[in-house]
This record gives C-alpha cells, sequence and structure tokens, in this order.
C-alpha cells in the first residue's frame, strides 16, 4: 500500500468523531469566517476578486466581496482573504494555516454539492488529518527549505477533504491527492508581499480542482508521495524523514485535531513571532517597565522562523507582519496587538520605528534543531538600562491547545475582525452566532450562508 491509498482508506472510512474533534473543527471553521471578513477589502482580496470573479449572483458559492460563482473560484478568492491580513490560525501538525485552505474549500463544495454543517465539518476533519499524515514525511526539512506548507502540503492534504466530502469513495480521494501533488508550490521567497496569501487562495482553489478532476477520471500515480522522482525527493529538502515501509496511520488512536489542535492567532502577524510578544507583554506587566527603559531584546529562534521573519526595517503593512522587530516595537509601546496596528501609517510612526533597532534575533544551531523531537521554544532575553536581565522561555503562544481562547475571547476576535472589516455591530454579532455552529447548518442553511455583508 502506497503512502496515499493508506490515507485514502482511512479518510474514506474515517467516521464517529469525538466531541473534541468536532468542536475545534467549529472553533476554526468560526475563527476563519472573521479572518475572511476582515479581509475581504485587502488588495490582494481585491486583485485576485477582478482577476478571477465571474458576474454577481451566477454561481452556487458565496465569496466574501459579495459575488457567487463556481466552487474552485469562490475557494480561490475567499482563501486569500482568510490569509489576507495572517490572522488566521496555525497548525503545527503540517506546519501550515491549515484552516485557511480548508474552509474556504469545504464551504464552496459543500454549497455547490448540496452538502450539510456535519458532514462539512467531518471533511474539515478528514483534511487536516490527510495534511498531518503528509507532513509527517517532508517537516520540517520541507518548511525550511523554503517551501511554503501552507500551499503544498496543504493543498493535497485538503484535496482529501474535498474529496471525501463531494462522496468519493477511496480510490476518488487517493486521485484527488495525486492530482493535487503536480499542483503544489508556494515559496517563502514571497513572505511579506500579496502574493503570500494568494498561496492559500491558490491552495484551496487546487483542492477543488484536483478533487473535481478525479471525479471526472483524471488519474496518476499513487506512490507519487514517496516515489523517487515525486513529492519527497523534489520537496523533502536536506533532512526529510520519509514515511515508514508500513505508511499507515502513525496515531491509530488519536486524531491529529485532538493530538495537535489549532492556534488561533492572538496577534494580526507571522505565528513565528507570538511567542516572544506574549513573553514581552508579560514581563512588562509582571516587572513594570516601559519601552523607554529597555536597552536590548534577544530572540532565540528556529532558522526556519528566522528566514520567515526577513524584515528587520519595514517599509509596509505587509513586512510588518515579518519583522520580529516590528511586532516588539509594537509590545513594547501598549498592552495588546490589533488589526489597526497593521497599515501603512501604522509602520511609519516615528516613535515606533525608533524601537526597531533594540530587537536582534538569534538562531538555534543545525545540530539542535535536527536533534528536536517537537519544536524548539523561543528564548527572551531582555536587558534593561537599569542594569536588569529578564529571561523567558516559551514553548507555547496564547490561543494553543495548551492555551486555548475562552469562548469570550473567540468572539472578541471574531467581532474586532467583522469591526475592522465595517460590518455594524449587531451584524457583527449575529454572523459570530450564526459561524460558530456550523454543524447545525442544514443544506439549505449552507447555500444561504453569506459572506458579505
Amino acid at each position: 500500500m502506497t503512502v496515499i491509498e493508506a490515507i485514502a482508506d482511512w479518510c474514506a472510512g474515517a467516521a464517529a468523531f469525538s466531541p473534541t474533534a468536532i468542536a475545534r473543527a467549529e472553533h476554526g471553521f468560526c475563527d476563519t469566517i472573521g479572518c475572511i471578513i476582515a479581509g475581504r477589502s485587502d488588495p490582494a482580496t481585491l486583485a485576485t476578486a477582478r482577476a478571477f470573479e465571474t458576474r454577481p449572483r451566477s454561481g452556487t458559492s458565496a465569496v466574501v466581496t459579495g459575488a457567487r460563482t463556481d466552487p474552485a473560484i469562490a475557494a480561490l478568492v475567499n482563501g486569500v482573504a482568510a490569509h489576507a491580513l495572517d490572522f488566521d490560525d496555525n497548525f503545527h501538525g503540517a506546519t501550515t494555516h491549515a484552516s485557511a485552505v480548508l474552509v474556504p474549500a469545504l464551504l464552496a463544495t459543500a454549497q455547490a454539492f448540496g452538502r450539510d454543517g456535519r458532514q462539512m465539518l467531518e471533511a474539515y476533519i478528514v483534511g487536516l488529518e490527510a495534511q498531518a499524515w503528509i507532513s509527517r514525511g517532508v517537516n520540517p526539512s520541507h518548511y525550511t527549505a523554503g517551501w511554503h506548507a501552507t500551499s503544498t502540503v496543504g493543498c493535497i492534504g485538503a484535496a482529501a477533504g474535498v474529496a471525501r466530502l463531494m462522496g468519493l469513495e477511496r480510490n476518488g480521494i487517493a486521485q484527488a491527492m495525486s492530482i493535487a501533488v503536480s499542483m503544489a508550490a508556494g515559496v517563502k521567497g514571497q513572505f511579506g508581499t500579496p502574493v503570500k496569501p494568494l498561496h492559500s487562495g491558490l491552495a484551496a482553489r487546487n483542492a477543488v480542482d484536483a478533487a473535481q478532476l478525479s471525479a471526472a477520471g483524471m488519474a496518476g500515480r499513487l506512490d507519487i508521495l514517496e516515489s523517487r522522482q515525486g513529492f519527497l525527493t523534489l520537496y523533502g529538502g536536506d533532512y526529510p524523514k520519509g514515511w515508514s515501509q508500513d505508511p499507515g496511520h502513525p496515531h491509530p488512536n488519536e486524531l491529529a485535531i485532538e493530538r495537535f489542535g489549532l492556534t488561533a492567532k492572538r496577534h494580526p502577524c507571522c505565528g513565528a513571532t507570538h511567542r516572544a510578544i506574549d513573553a514581552i507583554l508579560d514581563l512588562k506587566r509582571d516587572n513594570g517597565f516601559f519601552a523607554e527603559d529597555v536597552a536590548s531584546i534577544n530572540v532565540t529562534v528556529t532558522e526556519a522562523h528566522a528566514r520567515n521573519l526577513a524584515y528587520s526595517r519595514p517599509d509596509n503593512e505587509m513586512q510588518a507582519r515579518f519583522s520580529m522587530q516590528y511586532a516588539l516595537a509594537r509590545a513594547l509601546s501598549q498592552d495588546s496587538l490589533g488589526l489597526s496596528d497593521f497599515t501603512h501609517a501604522a509602520v511609519q510612526r516615528a516613535d515606533i520605528r525608533a524601537l526597531l533597532p533594540l530587537t536582534e534575533l538569534s538562531i538555534y544551531d543545525q545540530a539542535s534543531e535536527r536533534a528536536a523531537t517537537g519544536r524548539l521554544p523561543h528564548r527572551i532575553v531582555v536587558d534593561l538600562k537599569d542594569g536588569r536581565r529578564l529571561e523567558d522561555i516559551r514553548q507555547a503562544a496564547k490561543g494553543e491547545a495548551s492555551l486555548p481562547f475562552s469562548t469570550d475571547e473567540r468572539r472578541i476576535k471574531f467581532l474586532d475582525c467583522a469591526g475592522f472589516s465595517g460590518l455594524p455591530a449587531d451584524e457583527a454579532q449575529e454572523r459570530f452566532t450564526r459561524s460558530s455552529h456550523p454543524a447545525a447548518l442544514d443544506v439549505l442553511g449552507l447555500s444561504n450562508f453569506e459572506l458579505s455583508g
């Protein structure tokens, strides 16, 4: 049995998902809908819509811009919007922005094929599991090499979820993944540009297209993940793990959504900054210092994270989302970071730019990274002008499964996203309520589900 066949076999038969799995899938869905709404007017979203949208109200699947179009284009535009502000969740089980690909692809497919909310959530769990399974063979080497796993691993895994939602059997799911391997693309060198959120949109669209091609009879090699000229060889990086000779389920008694959970974002910027932001905010609170008291900050991160954070002196809001220096300048100056901190005007503030030189990044040595059995923590050292040295070691950021958002925190984030997009408060609250329980949506409810205001 090939790796794809093993994954497809599980995807076709998976059932009886736990309440924890369903609840986390609902949280991921709701969080992503908020991010889609927040990103609806971003230049990346609008450019994608102008390029690909068909005439409004001409299709089955809702687009955040107000159009209705075919499911692949709806997945594309909504996928860009979901990731445009980098406020969407992370999935450490695959090093992906899993929901920014899965939710747009599955919502568009459910509307097009008349599926209900429960079927959509089960397909979400299946797609997330497929992402984790595929990632196990290539990450972290794949990601460190410069591949944006959201648009490579994410695309292939999402194709499995879409195929399941369409009602394809084992071989149809397998072929959808095989086809998606040939669509997997996206390089991290585009971080800090509008092409970065385009990656998630393309991955969502490609997942829908791959499943539809499979349903129409297109077929590829089922050993394409592990074959000599396949995904592992070409995309695996310098030290890929590969899959064992038995490619069966790596954790048969625990799903990836239960084992890893999803990391909802507290701050609207690259996840590689979040542990350091949390640490600075806590150190300030506990030790009573201010920005003017700081002599220097050093943050030790992995090589992959350092490569993500390529902009020590960002020129615009896109670059600022991938700048540890900017994130910590903001954390030194205020008690929280919000969407309004990532605008062109905000990035150009002289008082914030004066703080950028305080922060320096250090990188773990390669031996430590390759020997690690899990994620390495971020190490934060703050030297104050009065001679004090404050240190913190952060393994997890707020929003991870070990530090989850409360219901109220999830609501506040959703309302902030909706408010940023211009939705009135009462409409924002109604959308939060509706998006919080997608499992309860029947076929009619899903077909009428709107993203635009």
